[in-house]
């Protein structure tokens, strides 16, 4: 099945004082690497952001959100809906690990088990940055919870069918556990760096 997969780059970066999606990251802009590691699997590939002309350079389509000021669930909502696949994988541009190969495998538990979304969950709770999602049900759920008042990226998720992948199950994907990394601070740029570094040598 071709899938969809929304790189979202509408974060504020409060943390990192800058734009995530265009700190230098192995010689490159990190969405850049994050847009590279997923491109072998994509039929298309988009750009959510608020400041598109940011993004140029990746030239990719780029779509502003859809309802500014609700967040990552907005952000949501605009790659649902600018999606032309029935399947969409959507992905946080400041993971520098993200892995097709788990993606991959999301999109045939989804397709299997005839599920809507099937998203990974971590120490830290729910991966819905790093998940697939069934276009049409998922955006009707969202706009739903919207609708309702709701700004929690998850607040929806008992309104579909849900696959939860646990640990033990996307563990053999990410043996380093970095898969779900995220840099929010110099610190972690730092860190995720040295690993990236080490990974080549």
């Amino acid at each position: 099945m071709k899938l969809t997969v929304v790189v979202q780059a509408g974060g504020e970066s409060r943390r990192m004082g800058k734009n995530k999606a265009l700190l230098p990251f192995m010689g490159q802009p990190l969405i850049e690497r994050v847009v590279e590691r997923v491109k072998p699997i994509a039929g298309e590939v988009l750009i959510t952001a608020n400041q598109p002309a940011d993004y140029d350079f990746l030239n990719l389509p780029i779509y502003p959100d859809i309802l500014p000021g609700y967040g990552a669930l907005g952000g949501l909502l605009t790659a649902l809906s600018v999606s032309n696949s029935p399947v969409t994988a959507v992905l946080a541009c400041d993971m520098p690990f993200v892995s097709a190969e788990l993606l991959v495998y999301q999109l045939q538990v989804l397709e299997q088990g005839n599920w809507d979304a099937v998203v990974p969950r971590g120490e830290g709770g729910y991966e819905p940055l790093h998940a697939v999602y069934r276009t049409q049900t998922c955006k009707q759920a969202v706009e739903l919870a919207i609708q309702m008042g709701e700004r929690k990226m998850i607040a929806w998720f008992p309104k579909v069918r849900l696959y939860t992948i646990e640990q033990t199950e996307w563990e053999p994907f990410d043996p380093q556990g970095r898969i779900f990394w995220n840099i929010n601070t110099p610190q972690e740029l730092t860190r995720a760096e040295a690993a990236a570094q080490a990974e080549m040598e």
